[in-house]
């Protein structure tokens, strides 16, 4: 008797470290700051697969840029460093131009996961980056440009921009520098608050939430309409890893992925509605271009990126050959009327 249950004390605990080793983990990092909505957002996804996950696969966060720095993550997972990063595609934009279509796009991951664009964007990282391309998150939340001063426009309406120190980043700067002709001060996230706090810069772009997340609402007071562009912001893993998975983990984490997609459009939008709530009760004052200034600056800051695009695509080996057919799946001429 004793013996059986010794056997069976044996024999269970083989069985509990075999579903333990099987049980697959990925790694994974952040671009940005865990207090950012975007970084709560990629969070939620993870706990979503560990709890569709368990005893199966497993999303191990290892930090933020704390961590490895945000512009050094796409080079990690690539490299296999990590197994995933959360970043916006144009911290390597360099590597791979065909996210200008992502930051171009007037539509959401749901019409491009639909009508094949993620599909494409994924054979895309597949072949010039070694990277599996595993959801656009957090799409369908637009870009304004914040300013601490009162905007001025010239007698057409068209922006002025004469003598502001603009930030910006490699996701606007095409649109501001060859359409707006401003001088910018290329800045990460992080060092944004301390430049508008010392007067390094008085303006920046930034997508339609987070402002409070990031505090610079305490020194910028003016939200510069229409909103301009799309985020960016997607999931990358190595490739080789992604291989490795077991094709019920694969199949998890791709399931909960697009179903974040979705869960996400709708959630921004609703936090971009309270955060406009929160920003109008503090005194931000909401200025609008109008007519053809405003149609000029809409269309200038969509095809500056595809002409930064389309340049680019062109010094790499693959190509422009993708190029009409990302703007066909990515951007919907009707959604603009």
């Amino acid at each position: 008797m004793k013996m059986q249950i010794a056997a069976g004390i044996i024999a269970g605990s083989m069985t509990i470290g075999a579903v333990a080793k099987a049980e697959e983990v990925i790694t994974a990092v952040h671009a940005f700051p865990e207090t950012l909505i975007y970084t709560q957002s990629f969070l939620s996804f993870v706990d979503k697969v560990n709890e569709a996950g368990k005893g199966v696969v497993q999303i191990e966060v290892r930090g933020g840029p704390e961590a490895i720095g945000m512009f050094q993550q796409p080079d990690a997972v690539r490299d296999g460093i990590v197994d995933m990063v959360y970043t916006p595609g144009s911290f390597y934009g360099g590597a791979l131009p065909e996210k200008d279509a992502l930051v171009a796009s007037n539509l959401t991951a749901i019409e491009t996961r639909e009508n094949g664009g993620i599909a494409l964007i994924d054979e895309i990282h597949q072949e010039k980056m070694g990277l599996k391309y595993l959801g656009w998150f957090d799409s369908g939340v637009c870009y304004n440009l914040w300013t601490r001063d009162a905007p001025s426009f010239d007698a057409d309406g068209n922006l002025e921009v004469d003598g502001l120190k603009l930030r910006g980043n490699a996701v606007y700067n095409a649109f501001f520098t060859n359409y707006l002709g401003a001088q910018v001060i290329d800045l990460p996230t992080g060092e944004v608050y301390a430049a508008l706090q010392r007067g390094v810069v008085d303006a920046t772009g930034w997508t339609q939430i987070g402002l409070i997340d990031l505090k610079w609402n305490e020194f910028l007071n003016y939200r510069i309409e229409p909103c301009f562009f799309s985020t960016d912001l997607g999931v990358i893993v190595n490739l080789d890893r992604w291989n490795k998975l077991s094709p019920e983990a694969q199949k998890i984490v791709q399931d909960v992925a697009i179903q974040h997609e979705i869960d996400s459009v709708n959630a921004l939008r609703a936090k971009r509605d309270e955060d406009f709530a929160a920003l109008d009760a503090q005194g931000m004052n909401v200025v609008s271009l109008e007519g053809e200034a405003k149609a000029n600056y809409l269309l200038a800051a969509r095809e500056k990126n595809w002409e930064r695009m389309k340049g680019l695509m062109a010094e790499h080996s693959m190509g422009t050959g993708n190029y009409d057919r990302l703007i066909e799946l990515f951007y919907d001429p009707d959604a603009d009327k």
